[in-house]
């Protein structure tokens, strides 16, 4: 890695993938104000995610549909064609 370049504040932090509750600790520079006890009994900041490697369909291998607040819809109403 190139010196200066990179944050020095790394601290460990655990990443909660929100649609199946599956939890990781890794290192990140992530602000969060929101803390978990992890599995080994300390408590460290949480990472809320919206999906990760547990339940998205390339490593799973399952062809589930996420829709997060109606994304599809959203996208079908501003791009339909307007019928004249």
């Amino acid at each position: 890695m190139k010196k200066g370049i990179h944050p020095d504040n790394y601290r460990m932090v655990v990443f909660k993938d929100m649609s199946n509750g599956t939890q990781f600790l890794s290192r990140s520079t992530a602000y969060s104000k929101e803390k978990v006890l992890h599995d080994d009994g300390n408590e460290y900041p949480v990472i809320k995610l919206e999906i990760s490697n547990t339940s998205h369909p390339f490593y799973t291998g399952k062809n589930v549909l996420v829709d997060t607040a109606g994304r599809i819809d959203k996208f079908n109403k501003r791009y339909e064609k307007k019928a004249k």
